[in-house]
């Protein structure tokens, strides 16, 4: 590999850096035994989660209006962003798009959608910027970035290491990016940002490629900004994008995929540590994902946005202030309407 040696990258692999330590993280698993849970784990019951489940359909959400932006959820962590301009068309991001029905290198084996985005492909608006967070299935879907690839010829932003798999794709604008960088295209400015996570797409890649959340920006700041992370751990590194970066107006933060707790903890927030997040990057608003899409952990399927509620409520804020939409849903935001409600005394 030829990526810069750094705190996080020791000339082989990827790693989280020891000055962004997980608070009260107990002494770390050996590997024999973290490999002895995890296999117990695997092959142990767990709930499972209800198979083509129905689906709301919501109406279509209008183009939004110069200085505005609308996020529509598609499904686990994808979202279509929409990014208002004066004199263009609405600059379109689709963050780490999954349309299959599974997440899997297998066609007919591992996790199943239980239910189908909330906007099927060819239903899509014209694509400029995909964002790929890092290369785990569930989140790099080279069957529907191949889509994207013949039919709009997107911009693809990702972390280090990750463009030898999206090149299979097909994509030819591909960005690479180490944390803290940035990447300016055309109206949009995409700044990538740490994650607590790791990565794999075979038995012998471990920590090959990067994994990244990225903020992005509209020349001359008039549209809300927006945080996304595909995973994360919890940590240090929100604190440090707010004092790097600035509080961001809109976050997206997974909520889902954390049970087992003592197995998903250093890779996978839980609803209640997302809320902590959402605090420490300052984020005015903010929207979950991550969850009810695919059964990848234990937790039920209703349960995340439940507990995430749970904790907006009990934080003394409206729920709209950080909650979760259906597949499909859309929400509109602009600068003057995204504003930090007050926490009651």
């Amino acid at each position: 590999m030829s990526h810069p040696l750094s705190d996080h990258f020791d000339g082989h692999r990827f790693h989280n850096p020891t000055n962004l330590p997980f608070p009260d993280a107990p002494p770390p698993t050996s590997t024999p035994n973290r490999r002895g849970s995890i296999l117990r784990w695997q092959f142990g019951l767990r709930p499972k989660w209800p198979v083509d489940r129905p689906t709301s359909t919501y109406p279509d959400a209008p183009p939004p209006e110069p200085g505005e932006l609308v996020a529509t959820f598609v499904n686990h962590s994808t979202f279509l962003l929409s990014f208002g301009r004066h004199g263009k068309a609405p600059l379109t991001v689709l963050t780490d798009p999954i349309f299959s029905e599974r997440c899997s290198p297998f066609r007919h084996l591992g996790p199943r959608r239980v239910q189908p985005p909330g906007l099927s492909l060819d239903a899509l608006p014209r694509i400029d910027v995909v964002a790929v967070s890092h290369c785990h299935y569930d989140h790099m879907d080279l069957p529907t970035l191949r889509f994207l690839a013949e039919r709009d010829d997107p911009a693809c932003i990702t972390p280090l290491g990750n463009r030898r798999h999206l090149r299979k794709a097909g994509l030819t604008q591909i960005v690479e990016q180490d944390w803290w960088e940035h990447a300016q295209l055309g109206d949009l400015g995409i700044t990538l940002t740490p994650a607590r996570h790791a990565t794999a797409r075979t038995p012998f890649d471990a920590n090959e490629a990067l994994w990244a959340g990225f903020l992005f920006t509209l020349a001359g700041n008039e549209v809300p900004s927006v945080f996304f992370v595909g995973d994360s751990g919890h940590g240090r590194h929100w604190a440090m994008i707010r004092e790097r970066l600035g509080a961001p107006d809109l976050a997206l933060l997974p909520i889902g995929a954390y049970e087992p707790r003592d197995l998903m903890r250093r890779v996978h927030v839980n609803p209640e540590e997302a809320f902590e997040a959402f605090r420490n990057l300052g984020a005015k608003r903010g929207l979950g994902m991550h969850f009810g899409t695919f059964q990848l952990t234990d937790e039920g399927i209703d349960e995340p946005p439940a507990r995430l509620r749970l904790a907006t409520r009990a934080a003394g804020l409206p729920d709209d202030t950080f909650d979760t939409l259906g597949n499909g849903e859309s929400r509109l935001f602009s600068r003057n309407a995204v504003s930090q409600p007050d926490t009651p005394s």
